[in-house]
């Protein structure tokens, strides 16, 4: 029979019947007091060893009581080592790192001796806390004073305490300066690498751990899987997924859980599904990985399945399917299945919400961002990270409320380069292009770099605006200053410039010496500067090459039609509409939708359909009559 956690006495043999009890069948606390009943009576109590056992029992058993254990503590005339190191575990169980520190810190004041199980739990208080590097710093001082710090089991605990505080140079100096290394050792360098973005570092590290005849474990293989998803090198993810049977590692379900996740990322479902289905007992991430895998792939109706058919369902899996919705431009099932999921007892987390408002965003549900604020950041239910504040800057500005989306902007205490990025890109769509451009300056007076996406807003800016001169200089200072080499897009929105302005030539010219091949966007671009000034010639070049590319959108031959029009060449304007019927393409009719009391209706041009359509055309006819007795009125 396995020893339980709290236990780890696995070599000393015990012979006396009451201590006996209580290592080999005590599960209760009400049995715990029978057992100290007995050994006050006997005088056992008084023991370290006996009484270390109960102290050990009450602290770290999952039916034990640290609050009876910090009583036990208190009582003990002259505590060893052992139940110091049994009270700092139990204090990081407890989620009470601090008092676990306290009591190292009365160690030290106290004399009392330390060995490495002291640094190893006081280093992993250190990690709970929100001064982890500072304090596992002043900790490592008194280790190197008492000669541990070239011991296996401390250094494992001090590299680990560098990786949770991405310190990863120093990680890595410890890991290089240890004399001899174990399979904890490896999997802690390589974990470490892969959570902090380093996928192919912690895969070199892998090989060399092979190459120095270190077994992996289950553990180093979750680590090395789920690196190999953030790679998304299908070829490595199977050659590693070989070595489970090789290296005759455990497969877990955690370990099958990733390889699920990492053949998904990969792009390879078939084998996600493979894995999966040889799950025997599946739990809630398998069925999330699996239903990720399909929604990764594209295949959502599959994704939705896999969702529907899930016997639990947490946070996670709701989001997965909620961003799967969101990510494929269907923004409508997204707000749904949000909907339904606060109708059920699960909270929602952040990613959760940065999904559903990336949705609001995309089908223009600003009563839903808001009330999204209101309910979860006003009422502090979830922390507003970062990320989520440029997911609601973001809904603001796709939604129209450039306001509200500037006073999120300015109000945040700390951003990053996408939150820049969004609102500079906020402002250049709607027009505000003055506003875009101070808010680069300030950008780049606060010292962040801007990086490619920043230059499409900052060049979209300069459109809106029309500023030739200082778009093709923020062109320059892209390429010379920043070492970003240009894309399509970049291409496309000077070419948008320069089309506006008239200057069509030009913007031909530099679609001609664009060292890719040229997309329908800078095509695309020339063709509605053509529109705009009637030049006709490159208008129907422009228009060819569209044709060329998509000859199923409908928008190059309306703005062929226009440029014809405009010149009075019917018969060309015939032509087109010939050639739309003759390839059964038919113009996207325009769309307006609205929101009323969190229900949205849509409209399309000549729409017949909406239920209430004769009401609406009703009411619209009150407003004409109005509208025209109001200039009248102005007339007079």
């Amino acid at each position: 029979m396995p020893k339980a956690k709290w236990n780890a006495n696995f070599t000393l043999i015990i012979t006396h019947p009451i201590l006996s009890k209580l290592e080999s069948s005590c599960n209760s606390m009400a049995h715990l007091h029978q057992i100290q009943a007995q050994m006050t009576i006997t005088g056992l109590i008084n023991d370290q060893f006996p009484f270390s056992r109960l102290l050990a029992f009450s602290a770290l058993s999952a039916t034990g009581d640290f609050s009876y254990a910090r009583r036990l503590f208190a009582h003990f005339p002259n505590p060893n080592t052992h139940m110091f190191n049994t009270m700092i575990r139990g204090f990081n169980n407890s989620n009470f790192p601090q008092l676990g520190l306290s009591l190292f810190s009365r160690m030290i004041l106290e004399s009392i001796e330390m060995d490495k199980r002291t640094f190893v739990f006081t280093l992993k208080a250190c990690e709970m806390t929100n001064w982890a590097k500072m304090l596992g710093e002043q900790v490592y001082s008194v280790i190197f004073k008492v000669g541990f710090d070239s011991d296996l089991l401390v250094q494992n605990g001090l590299m680990h305490l560098y990786v949770h505080c991405c310190e990863l140079v120093f990680a890595r100096k410890t890991f290089d300066e240890m004399s001899e290394r174990d399979v904890v050792s490896w999997t802690t360098i390589i974990d470490g690498y892969s959570q902090s973005g380093s996928p192919n570092e912690a895969v070199k590290m892998f090989y060399l751990m092979r190459f120095a005849n270190v077994r992996p474990n289950e553990v180093t293989m979750v680590s090395v899987i789920s690196t190999c998803s953030q790679l998304g090198v299908l070829k490595l993810g199977k050659s590693i997924h070989e070595c489970l049977e090789k290296y005759g590692v455990n497969v877990s379900v955690n370990v099958m859980n990733a390889l699920v996740d990492m053949y998904g990322k990969c792009g390879c479902v078939n084998s996600a599904r493979k894995v999966f289905d040889e799950i025997e007992i599946k739990d809630v991430f398998s069925w999330t990985s699996m239903m990720n895998a399909y929604a990764k792939c594209g295949e959502l109706e599959l994704a939705r399945k896999v969702f529907d058919e899930m016997p639990e369902r947490n946070a996670i899996s709701w989001s997965c399917m909620i961003a799967g919705y969101s990510q494929a431009n269907r923004p409508k099932e997204a707000i749904d299945l949000f909907r339904d999921m606060i109708g059920t007892s699960v909270k929602p987390i952040d990613a959760t919400l940065v999904s559903v408002l990336s949705a609001c965003s995309q089908n223009g549900c600003l009563d839903l961002g808001r009330w999204i604020y209101t309910h979860y950041i006003h009422e502090k239910k979830i922390k507003l990270s970062v990320k989520l504040s440029n997911a609601f800057i973001d809904m603001y500005g796709k939604c129209g409320a450039i306001i509200e989306a500037v006073k999120f902007f300015n109000e945040m205490p700390e951003r990053d380069v996408v939150s820049w990025n969004t609102m500079i890109m906020t402002l250049a769509i709607h027009g505000y292009g003055k506003e875009a451009l101070n808010i680069f300056n300030q950008f780049k007076n606060v010292g962040m770099v801007p990086n490619e996406i920043t230059f499409v807003g900052v060049l979209s800016a300069c459109s809106h605006i029309g500023l030739v001169v200082e778009g093709q200089k923020h062109f320059e200072e892209m390429i010379m200053v920043y070492g970003i080499e240009p894309k399509v897009e970049h291409y496309a929105c000077l070419i948008d410039l320069l089309g506006r302005v008239g200057l069509l030539k030009d913007a031909y010219e530099l679609l001609r010496s664009m060292p890719m091949e040229p997309d329908e966007a800078g095509w695309g671009a020339l063709l509605n500067g053509c529109r705009m000034h009637g030049n006709l010639e490159l208008g129907k070049c422009a228009g060819d090459k569209l044709l060329g590319l998509d000859p199923g959108d409908s928008g190059t031959y309306a703005l062929m039609s226009i440029i014809y029009a405009t010149r009075n060449r019917w018969d060309d304007v015939k032509r087109v509409r010939m050639l739309m019927r003759d390839r059964g393409i038919r113009k996207t009719p325009g769309c307006s939708s609205i929101e009323v009391e969190g229900k949205f209706h849509e409209f399309f041009a000549a729409d017949q359909a909406h239920l209430l359509c004769k009401d609406i055309h009703s009411i619209l006819s009150v407003i004409y009559k109005h509208l025209k007795w109001e200039d009248c009125r102005l007339d007079l």
